[in-house]
């Protein structure tokens, strides 16, 4: 056991409501849900195991190591022991503070780390604008061939092989992102709600069209889109990766852009974005100037599929010559993180022309979790792996998924063999051929 008087002031999880650390009742049912735990069958690699050393911690009697980062690490942030515990406990909040803690003691230092994570913390999902620039330049590189010829020369083989094995992996960037595609206000022929949309940060450079698409449902079901320029990254990543306090600037940030007052939602349709946009007045607890609105904007956080089912969207008419096998992977901030499992599905079951197929193991993380697939790759790789597997079994040529993190990891995952889409743009294409049809 640690000396107390000797060990460092906890500057995260000493803040913590010590019942939080509390709530677990050490009773395991977590377990089965977990994958890394599955994956060793080791207590210090399930979620009971990783409370019991954060508490540990609160408590005194354990140092904040490097064995207990690594540890940190090593949870992918799924959430799916959140679905399975009986206690309610607050996974989410010890997992951020713990890993806050970590880069805090600074014990998993190493320059290249730095580096690369002031490069994507502190700088380019920081400033909307040197992340667009970084798309833009990939943008063309990818568009003008050049992407082709680099891989066709054999110049990759100099890079490093972990950046090496990520090349291929790299996603096709849009020439057009979300500010060229969508109006600052958009009205609907008949307003019935007025609600903001979120555009993202990877959302805005990947899936530009998606963020359209989304806009174009929610004018089709009499809502007027109010959205901001150039948003920027929520806050995320940093919170998910230990930097609380970036994260709370993300947070300041966002409010500031939305007049609360005048909208009756905000809308996102990134699943890993959501799960964290709903929780503002936890980033900002401690900040008077902004606790209020933190906690007005939670109030107002909505995943498009929890919206549409929520305001009784508008079925698309029609029929459809062709059949579609199609399946739903519920991305893990969905449904473990905001509890939504049925609504996508709604959608889904409403869209003519689609034969929805149940995936085996839906719930289960395909291993994309956050940049978990850069930090883990062996790991990820074998979720990866698993929910190929499943798709595959399905016969499905289309699958769908709320979050662009598991689109990515599904699509690459699959190659050619099946498209990845999101449900709110198959409903998207559905109000268009619709009216098409008139």
């Amino acid at each position: 056991m640690s000396d107390p008087t000797t060990m460092r002031p906890l500057k995260y999880m000493g803040d913590l409501d010590y019942s939080v650390v509390q709530q677990c009742m050490h009773c395991g049912m977590c377990l089965p849900s977990c994958p890394t735990y599955l994956e060793t069958r080791e207590e210090r690699n399930s979620p009971r195991g990783r409370i019991a050393l954060m508490r540990s911690i609160a408590d005194g009697e354990l140092e904040v190591t490097k064995a207990f980062g690594e540890e940190m690490y090593y949870c992918l942030g799924c959430l799916a022991c959140t679905t399975a515990c009986p206690a309610g406990v607050d996974y989410p909040v010890l997992f951020e503070n713990a890993r806050a803690e970590v880069e805090e003691a600074d014990v998993l230092f190493h320059p290249e780390r730095r580096f690369w994570r002031w490069l994507a913390l502190k700088q380019l999902f920081a400033a909307q604008w040197k992340l667009r620039l970084v798309g833009r330049a990939l943008w063309l590189y990818q568009a003008s061939g050049m992407c082709r010829l680099v891989r066709a020369s054999g110049a990759l083989r100099l890079l490093p092989k972990n950046l090496r094995d990520l090349e291929p992996t790299t996603p096709i960037v849009q020439r057009h992102f979300s500010d060229a595609l969508i109006e600052e206000i958009e009205p609907a022929k008949t307003r019935k709600h007025r609600v903001g949309m979120l555009t993202g940060c990877v959302q805005d450079l990947v899936f530009s069209h998606t963020n359209r698409d989304t806009v174009d449902v929610l004018l089709a079901n009499d809502c007027e889109v109010v959205t901001p320029r150039s948003q920027g990254c929520c806050g995320s990543l940093h919170a998910h990766n230990g930097d609380l306090d970036q994260a709370a600037v993300q947070a300041r940030h966002m409010i500031d852009l939305f007049d609360l007052d005048s909208l009756d939602a905000i809308i996102t349709n990134a699943a890993g974005c959501g799960s964290h946009l709903k929780h503002f007045s936890g980033i900002l607890q401690h900040d008077a100037d902004y606790i209020e609105k933190a906690r007005q904007w939670d109030s107002k956080v909505r995943d498009i599929s929890e919206w549409l089912v929520e305001i009784g969207f508008r079925t698309p008419a029609g029929t459809s010559g062709e059949t579609i096998r199609t399946t739903y992977h519920e991305a893990c901030h969905l449904c473990h993180g905001q509890g939504i499992s049925s609504q996508p599905r709604s959608i889904l079951n409403a869209i003519p022309g689609l034969e929805i197929v149940e995936l085996e193991n839906a719930t289960h993380c395909c291993g994309s979790a956050g940049i978990y697939n850069i930090t883990q790759p062996e790991q990820a790789g074998k979720l990866q792996d698993e929910k190929i597997g499943c798709i595959k079994k399905t016969g499905a040529s289309l699958v769908t998924t709320a979050n662009p993190g598991c689109h990515l990891q599904i699509q690459n995952g699959l190659g050619d063999s099946a498209e990845v889409r999101h449900p709110v743009s198959l409903l998207a294409e559905a109000y268009r051929n619709e009216r098409a049809g008139q």
